[in-house]
């Protein structure tokens, strides 16, 4: 995978994790916030948070490795 690609790939995934924010942050504001709904949705923002960790880690690698 290029430099480019792992940098797409964050670009993607953090996309998502803001999307996931938004949506545990609606949750946060209702009156009925499901707190089963609130937990999933932190796993995933967990989950998304270490994925555009290691595509940072993986473009960073790329570029150490280019001449």
């Amino acid at each position: 995978m290029s430099t480019d690609e792992a940098l797409t790939r964050a670009e993607e995934l953090l996309a998502r994790l803001e999307a996931v924010r938004a949506e545990l942050e609606q949750l946060g504001e209702g009156e009925a916030g499901s707190p089963e709904r609130a937990i999933e949705l932190l796993g995933e923002l967990s989950e998304l948070a270490k994925a555009v960790e290691e595509e940072l880690t993986r473009a960073q690698q790329e570029a150490d490795a280019q001449p």
